[in-house]
């Protein structure tokens, strides 16, 4: 039955050679571990359950969820085709739920890590540094996206009442509030800006040339400023954006909260970061406990 199927789906339907291959080896391999099972047993006498058990089987023995859909595919088709062609009499497998993907996690930079790259570093008093070091203060300070740093003009920035007026997506704007050592680096980037540089527009931020800096510009600066203190192979401003959620919940904030300053619409999207600090704290147990 199997020969007959594949012959079906690599000439009629013409699939790739190598999902031919791929459905071929998980229908071998079930066929296998049902006849393991008990040796009379044929493709006739499958039930959902087994099919279920076999799957189980495959996440216990560490597959990913993709692996396991791809699986069920295989033997779903299957049992389609021989239910046409009167092979069988039922299809067990067209009821069953395959495992949800699960999400990755976010990457964040832990707190002292962030402590090190904007306390202890040695910068420089040149424009390029005193910039970087506002840009990557602002970005993990507030939690901003790299679009909308980069979207912000002076007229956005509120020193005396530490806010600044982002604008998201869909061009929604809100208010985020933010604190002196921001206030002070700002400041200080500001003075210097209007000092050095003629500027060409109304951006907050600009390049030596006075011109907007641009998305790319801000990713260079802070993938080169945090390689010094991370070992993590993405180094993005969306991580300084997980970062500070992160940071924001560990310390006490309610999701609530971090959901309007992320200006997120959904609590679902921002709920993800509670599975990383829950992880963090897995991570701190496991290290501390002497019988963890």
């Amino acid at each position: 039955m199997i020969e007959r199927f594949l012959d079906y789906i690599r000439y009629e339907r013409n699939l790739s050679p190598q999902t031919v291959m791929t459905y071929e080896r998980f229908l071998r391999d079930f066929e296998s571990y049902f006849r393991g099972l008990d040796a009379t047993a044929d493709w006739k006498t499958v039930d959902a359950d087994l099919i279920r058990d076999w799957l189980e089987q495959m996440l216990d023995n560490g597959a990913k969820a993709t692996t396991v859909n791809t699986a069920l595919s295989a033997v779903r088709s299957f049992f389609r085709y021989a239910l046409r062609r009167r092979l069988v009499e039922k299809d067990p497998a067209h009821l069953i739920e395959g495992p949800k993907k699960s999400k990755p996690l976010p990457q964040f930079v832990r707190e002292k890590e962030m402590d090190e790259l904007i306390d202890n570093k040695e910068w420089g008093d040149t424009l390029k540094d005193v910039r970087a070091r506002a840009i990557l203060i602002l970005l993990y300070e507030t939690g901003v996206r790299v679009s909308e740093l980069t979207g912000l003009d002076d007229e956005d920035l509120d020193v005396t009442a530490g806010q600044l007026k982002v604008t998201g997506k869909r061009n929604k704007q809100r208010i985020v509030p933010f604190g002196q050592e921001l206030a002070t680096a700002i400041g200080q980037y500001v003075n210097q800006r209007d000092t050095e540089v003629e500027r060409q527009t109304t951006a907050l931020f600009v390049t030596d040339k006075g011109e907007r800096m641009t998305r790319q510009q801000v990713y260079a600066i802070v993938r080169r400023y945090l390689g010094e203190v991370t070992t993590l192979k993405k180094r993005s401003p969306h991580v300084l954006r997980h970062s500070f959620a992160t940071a924001m919940l560990n310390n006490g904030a309610g999701l609530e909260s971090v959901k309007k300053l992320l200006g997120h619409e959904s609590l679902e999207t921002t709920e993800i970061y509670t599975h990383t600090t829950f992880e963090q704290l897995k991570r701190v147990y496991k290290e501390a406990h002497p019988r963890a």
